[in-house]
């Protein structure tokens, strides 16, 4: 690939799809960024409802120094959409939020972007913190994934950390836009876990990812039992897409190894009444990756049914 230039600074992409309260909030967020980025690039998957999406297109387009690109929904895709995103970015960093992140402060970006000034670094990825309504199982399930100690991961890191050497989540990730472009940015039509794969990609290169404690956005969803299934099964069906990837870094030990350590937490901490819901948690997290990990054996009624991305079925 020929070199490009790319000007200093970075840009804001975010896909945006029926935004609530929390996407407004996102945006007076950034607004206060002690390093604002250059341009916002609104990538706006449309429901349907021309009166709806035409009001929305006009509310986006009064955000400062945003530049909103409409999509019919059946076009959008995990990693194209924001490969497209991207695209449209000159700046040498690319910053991906999901709608409902809100940066806990105006230092989100300023710590990111401190962690890049290591060129060896590629991407560096924010703390994701619980908000008060997901309960103490999510809650500490955002804490063990999230720990308030910022990390370096490298090819070395593998024999240790396993399958969480490729953990990275674009719910807010800044990249290096010249390593993202040299690795052909994320993949297209994945229906699920295009960070990771793209951080597998990224330390197989030879780069760093660092996770930065210090930069924090609040971010949980509290899931269904069903929902838990769903999500899991998607998971699993990207891995084993690109088995490849996963399949020398399993990740059933580190579920093991959650399940374990929160049982100690609700015990340690007098919640040991929620251990059945624990229970029921975990055994439909397992069984939707249980079935992910074998979804072409399965009908494609059955595949679609048990999935939470089903517009991905009907594309492929």
């Amino acid at each position: 690939m020929e070199n490009k230039k790319y000007l200093a600074g970075v840009d804001l992409v975010v896909p945006v799809y029926r935004p609530d309260e929390k996407f407004e909030r996102l945006i007076e967020k950034i607004g206060d960024q002690t390093v604002k980025p250059d341009k916002i690039f609104l990538m706006q998957t449309l429901i349907g409802d021309d009166e709806a999406d035409e009001k929305l297109t006009e509310k986006l387009l009064a955000i400062p120094n945003a530049v909103v690109t409409t999509l019919p929904r059946a076009t959008y895709d995990h990693g194209g959409t924001r490969n497209k995103g991207a695209s449209m970015s000159e700046a040498a960093f690319v910053l991906f939020m999901t709608q409902d992140a809100v940066p806990t402060d105006e230092h989100l970006i300023e710590n990111l972007m401190k962690a890049m000034e290591d060129e060896e670094i590629a991407t560096a990825y924010a703390r994701q913190l619980p908000n008060d309504e997901v309960g103490p199982i999510e809650t500490y399930t955002r804490e063990f994934n999230y720990p308030p100690e910022s990390r370096i991961k490298s090819k070395e890191d593998i024999g240790v950390l396993g399958i969480k050497t490729y953990f990275c989540s674009n719910v807010c990730a800044l990249y290096r836009h010249a390593v993202y472009d040299e690795l052909g940015g994320f993949v297209r039509h994945t229906i699920f876990n295009e960070d990771s794969i793209m951080a597998a990609g990224t330390i197989g290169a030879g780069h760093k990812i660092a996770y930065v404690a210090e930069a924090t956005v609040v971010h949980a969803h509290k899931y269904t039992y069903r929902q838990q299934l769903s999500r899991n099964f998607d998971l699993a069906v990207s891995q084993r897409q690109y088995r490849e990837i996963f399949d020398a870094v399993p990740s059933e030990s580190e579920g093991k190894r959650l399940v374990k350590m929160t049982v100690k937490h609700l015990m340690k901490t007098g919640r040991w009444y929620l251990l059945p819901d624990l229970v029921f948690q975990s055994g439909f997290k397992y069984m939707g990756y249980f079935l992910g990990k074998r979804y072409r054996r399965l009908p494609k009624w059955m595949v679609k049914r048990l999935s939470m991305n089903k517009a991905y079925w009907e594309k492929k």
